[in-house]
């Protein structure tokens, strides 16, 4: 970047080359990821910024849009080990964390941890709203603390890790929705829409007349992501565009049309998150687009609408922009 603004004592801290060259790579992260994945910009875009943020999201799409191909193919671009959990009502908490099983040696038996699936750096968590609420508070709390206890043991999970939960929006019957406490746990709530025709037409061709998966070239590594996660807290945001960021919040839990608002934690989510799109769109400062781009995604799944509202045709990302356009 040719400048390097500073705001509230916040600097960058990397050279500027150094900078500009982790900005080029996560610009062909996209372009690779573009290989296997037609369209979808929007999402992408979203699922690349809760990954900067170090943080996990859940979401929500109808069945066959390429969720697996998209995570699988953002785990190869940037070097990370990948793991999917088909969650299932008779799922248990070890089945995910691990557990620890007897093991022959040459000394006898001993008791060895097992690691399991979500020993991982980015894992899917497929459906988790058909896990029992007492697997999802198991998998929630591995997100939460990045560690898993055993038999009174701690095992520190890999960094980075980045937990992508879904949820299918149309089957309701055996599923355990997700208390609003525990989704607020989540950066985003990304909601995945069917493609274009022309799009669909693309994905069509791709994955008919070609070869198979096309390959993609691994561009960012593993330490250079971390890099990346922290230069993005360092991105400046002018005190205003905060101001009126919190102010965006704090918003939600006096409408009318809000039944329950955000809280606190949404307030930080917002302003990393849009430091983080600032940062992937290769600007030095936060910008207030940036805030309002990331407003939906951030708040969608810790608001609740009035039934009022809702029974008038309200939904959360109108409401939010809504209470964005005023500030």
């Amino acid at each position: 970047m040719s400048e390097n603004p500073q705001s509230n004592g916040d600097v960058l801290t990397a050279s500027d080359d150094d900078i500009d060259e982790l900005q080029a790579r996560l610009g062909r992260v996209r372009e690779e990821i573009g290989k296997r994945i037609v369209g979808q910009e929007t999402v992408l875009e979203q699922l690349l910024v809760c990954l900067l943020c170090d943080g996990n999201a859940l979401l929500e799409s109808n069945p066959g849009l390429g969720k697996t191909s998209m995570i699988r193919a953002l785990s190869d671009v940037i070097d990370l080990d990948f793991s999917r959990i088909q969650n299932t009502p008779d799922l248990m908490p070890s089945d995910i964390t691990g557990t620890e099983i007897i093991r022959d040696n040459e000394h006898g038996r001993e008791f060895v941890f097992e690691e399991g699936p979500i020993f991982a750096n980015v894992v899917l968590a497929d459906e988790i709203n058909r896990a029992t609420p007492k697997t999802q508070a198991a998998l929630l709390e591995a997100m939460q603390e990045k560690q898993v206890t055993a038999a009174g043991e701690t095992y520190q999970l890999p960094r980075p890790f980045f937990v992508l939960a879904t949820q299918n929006p149309i089957d309701q019957e055996g599923t355990y929705p997700l208390p609003e406490a525990q989704t607020d746990r989540f950066l985003l709530k990304i909601v995945l829409d069917y493609p274009t025709y022309e799009d669909e037409k693309r994905i069509v061709e791709l994955y008919t007349e070609g070869s198979g998966t096309p390959e993609v070239e691994q561009v960012v590594s593993k330490t250079q992501l971390q890099t990346i996660q922290s230069l993005v807290r360092e991105v400046p945001i002018a005190e205003d565009i905060r101001d009126r960021a919190i102010s965006l919040v704090r918003a939600t839990r006096d409408s009318e049309n809000i039944e329950y608002g955000a809280s606190p934690r949404a307030s930080m989510a917002l302003v990393l998150a849009g430091k983080a799109r600032a940062f992937l769109r290769g600007r030095a400062h936060v910008k207030w687009e940036d805030v309002e781009a990331m407003a939906p995604p951030v708040l969608r799944h810790r608001i609740l609408v009035d039934f009022r509202a809702e029974r008038e045709g309200l939904t959360p990302d109108e409401a939010v922009a809504s209470l964005a356009a005023e500030r």
